[in-house]
């Protein structure tokens, strides 16, 4: 049956073609008044906000984190081996605490101007950083800039020796051959770490609200929770949406666009002069430092001065909502991704194909988009179910809206893709001779399933489910929109308290989703230490 791959894909793909169709209904529904409103009040100012961002965090990225890749994969300088993985750190930072911590050292009474004061007498011509475009664009070029540096690095590494020496004997000088040779062919990989870095400024909620700039994320919320307009807050997502698939599709371009056959051809490093050498480690320290070691040490230096008076009940209901919540999600995706990878392991047609791709897109979407897109059907059955309960004298209260599984859909449509990936990895590994072998066997598709490919697929499962669980302890946007009123997790936290400008208290449930963020950053430095495959992307 040439179908049956993709009506077995298909109701994990409604995870999340379900939502983002909600939200385009609703966006075409006819609504005058409130499209002229969000284009007389709304769009300008956020388009234009949005566009500068992504335009100067793109600029950023590529300005740290290309340099810093080819630094670390192609030359010799003392600290070369330590930043190579140290680097990565930032990743465990979420975007929203890097803010909060970046704009309590950088406001009026924060240290940084209190110690200018004390030097110099006054602070007043260091720039205002509340509502600051050259502030947001710093904590997010440092949050994001290790897409581009990953991506680069392992670029730079594929092409060892033999590319640049071809290069030099032509008459290219080093930094020639880096901007004739290595560059060019890295473009596919730096041009996909690029895309990612801008879809993730796109779906940004946490540090442009700490920084109080007005973009499509914190339009959105307002629409919904400040003028308790769900239409326009759909119609602003779906033009998030179509922006999303716009991305999407240049970053897809990109990757197909070139492809390279370069073997690693042996070790490219090259010593670096005395003085350059010295301002490479400079440039590896302070990027290091403004990113990862800085951040750690203020939000640990706060957490010790609160710990004691914060410390209660409550941040033990904190933790244990997050726990429950991500431990839940993480173990539905995970197994959902393992169906996923079997059924596109047993059915090569292009119809299963595409419904595997479309399984996995919500994590090219913005987190308020599919919390919008959830909750529109989501209210709806509710109210069905009300109506129907209503003669037998049920009180008229909310069944759906704001439950677990209502957080549980949403988050599983936005993370199915990072699940997916870790174990369709592992899935590769197992050799198609083992599963012929089991045919010969006699076993049926489900019995090669529990009893070859679960066996084998145990470490990328794992990896699957601490991944997931990490990313939705530190996910913001879907938990705080679609939660019931007062079940809040330490995400949920952070932004209570970072609303209120209170950035030593939040700063406690800050470090904890950092320090269980290094786990998924510790499984990656372990994978980008071994030799890079030579093959490129597709």
């Amino acid at each position: 049956m040439p179908w049956r791959g993709a009506l077995a894909a298909l109701p994990i793909a409604l995870l999340t073609l379900l939502p983002l169709g909600a939200v385009l209904v609703l966006a075409l529904a006819p609504q005058a008044d409130t499209w002229a409103h969000l284009w007389q009040h709304v769009l300008p100012r956020v388009l234009a906000n949005t566009a500068l961002l992504m335009a100067l965090v793109a600029v950023g990225v590529l300005a740290v984190g290309v340099p810093l890749a080819w630094l670390t994969a192609m030359c010799e300088f003392p600290g070369r081996r330590v930043f190579a993985w140290a680097l990565v750190l930032p990743l465990a930072f979420p975007a929203y605490v890097l803010a909060f911590v970046q704009m309590g050292l950088f406001e009026y009474a924060g240290p940084v101007q209190t110690a200018l004061r004390e030097l110099f007498g006054s602070s007043r011509w260091f720039p205002e950083i509340r509502g600051s475009f050259w502030g947001l664009t710093l904590v997010l070029v440092l949050a994001f800039y290790p897409y581009v540096y990953l991506l680069a690095r392992g670029a730079f590494l594929t092409q060892g020796r033999r590319a640049l020496e071809a290069a030099q004997t032509l008459g290219c000088s080093p930094a020639g051959a880096l901007w004739r040779v290595a560059l060019p062919m890295a473009r596919p990989w730096i041009g996909a770490g690029l895309a990612l870095v801008l879809m993730e400024t796109l779906a940004d909620f946490g540090a442009v609200a700490v920084f109080n700039v007005d973009t499509f994320t914190t339009a959105l919320y307002k629409a919904w929770f400040d003028l308790h307009d769900l239409g326009a807050a759909a119609q602003l997502a779906s033009l998030l949406v179509l922006v999303v698939l716009v991305l999407v599709a240049a970053e897809q371009r990109s990757r197909q666009a070139q492809r390279f056959d370069a073997a690693a051809g042996g070790d490219a490093r090259r010593a670096l002069g005395p003085r350059a050498r010295w301002l490479a480690t400079a440039f590896c320290a302070a990027v290091l430092g403004a990113a990862f070691v800085v951040p750690m040490l203020q939000i640990v230096v706060w957490s010790l001065q609160v710990w004691r008076e914060d410390l209660d009940a409550r941040y033990w209901g904190f933790a244990w909502n997050t726990l429950r919540l991500a431990g839940a999600t993480a173990a539905a995706v995970t197994v959902l991704a393992l169906l996923l990878s079997w059924i596109r392991r047993r059915h090569a047609d292009a119809a299963t194909a595409w419904l595997v791709r479309l399984a996995v897109v919500g994590y090219a979407f913005p987190g308020v988009v599919l919390a919008v897109g959830v909750f529109v059907p989501i209210a709806w059955l509710d109210e069905q179910l009300l109506a129907l309960l209503k003669p037998f004298g049920v009180e008229p209260l909310a069944l759906l809206k704001g439950s677990l599984a209502t957080m549980l859909l949403a988050l599983a449509a936005r993370f199915m893709a990072v699940g997916f990936h870790a174990t369709d990895s592992a899935m590769q590994r197992v050799s198609r001779h083992q599963e012929e072998a089991c045919a010969s066997l006699g076993l049926t598709p489900w019995q090669t399933l529990r009893r070859l490919h679960l066996p084998l697929l145990r470490g990328g499962l794992l990896a699957a489910f601490l991944m997931v669980l990490v990313d939705v302890m530190k996910e913001m946007p879907i938990t705080l929109m679609t939660r019931s009123f007062g079940w809040d997790t330490l995400a949920v936290r952070v932004f209570q308290l970072t609303s209120e400008s209170m950035w030593q208290q939040a700063a406690l449930p800050a470090l904890a989703i950092v320090l269980v963020g290094l786990l998924p950053v510790a499984l990656l430095v372990m994978q980008t230490e071994r030799r890079p495959s030579s093959r490129t992307p597709s």
